[in-house]
């Protein structure tokens, strides 16, 4: 958790406390093409307040260290994170005006779980990563529970896979629960 970033949102007027009405809006060049985030996120809530924020890498974030892995269902105090995540694929994917694949939201969520602070030349890894250091910045989430949430997200777009252009996540986990 970052007490410092929870500040920064209360001084713009955004909620810390509700990160589920929190989101990562894209950014775009000149050329219309999405700019991958650094160091700096844009957050903005529902009324669209925004606000670009400094946030630590997700390693430096883990706050417990508990090694015990999540129960079969996730904990409702994790659905914050889990719908942070989505939102920001599907803010991504309206924005782009095209649907994600199955294996490319997989891949995607592994490796944000196996290398959370590493680099990856598809734009959306840096808003997936955004929205987690940004949830992690404002709640307490051990590594063991960060990588099992992760690993649920990729179990999740994995057996919607049915071909390499499948996209049935997007289709049916994501545009039902968040109107795209």
């Amino acid at each position: 958790m970052d007490l410092n970033v929870r500040q920064e949102l209360k001084r713009a007027g955004l909620e810390p406390d509700w990160p589920e009405r929190l989101q990562v809006p894209i950014e775009f060049d000149a050329h219309g093409r999405a700019l991958p985030l650094g160091e700096e996120v844009p957050v903005a809530d529902d009324s669209w307040r925004m606000v670009h924020v400094k946030l630590k890498p997700i390693s430096r974030l883990w706050t417990v260290a508990e090694k015990t892995p999540l129960p079969l269902k996730a904990p409702p105090r994790h659905d914050a994170f889990l719908h942070l995540l989505q939102s920001t694929a599907v803010i991504y994917c309206t924005a782009m005006d095209k649907p994600e694949t199955d294996a490319e939201f997989e891949r995607l969520y592994l490796m944000l779980r196996l290398r959370p602070d590493g680099l990856d030349c598809h734009p959306l890894f840096s808003y997936l990563q955004g929205a987690a250091r940004l949830y992690l910045s404002l709640c307490s989430v051990s590594r063991a529970e960060y990588e099992d949430l992760l690993q649920r997200l990729c179990k999740l777009a994995q057996r919607f896979r049915s071909h390499p252009d499948s996209t049935g996540y997007h289709d049916k986990m994501l545009s039902p629960h968040f109107g795209s």
